[in-house]
């Protein structure tokens, strides 16, 4: 079974390395890319991918945002060098909260 992944983040250079990263893996294929959180929405409703690697901190819309759109539809990776739990926990609505 292949593992379809998407990765939303704002720096190319980031998606590039989790893209190399994914690559490598026989059993994971990259969906696509995006680089805003309105890319991540527009991609995962498009491509339904099983999930996405989102950032927090992208323009347009904030990764917070994006994934509280597209939880229902694929699973989500949060991706910040934030140290702040409430980012990851804004996320989602209170009776869907993750545990860390």
């Amino acid at each position: 079974m292949t593992i379809r992944v998407v990765i939303a983040d704002d720096q190319a250079l980031v998606r590039a390395g989790f893209r190399m990263i994914v690559q490598s893996q026989p059993d994971l294929q990259v969906a696509g890319e995006a680089a805003d959180g309105h890319e991540a929405v527009d991609l995962v409703r498009r491509e339904r991918p099983d999930v996405i690697l989102m950032d927090i901190r992208m323009p347009r819309l904030d990764g917070i945002e994006a994934t509280r759109q597209v939880a229902g539809a694929t699973r989500v990776v949060i991706l910040t060098t934030y140290e702040l739990d409430e980012y990851v926990f804004d996320a989602w609505p209170p009776a869907r909260q993750p545990s860390c």
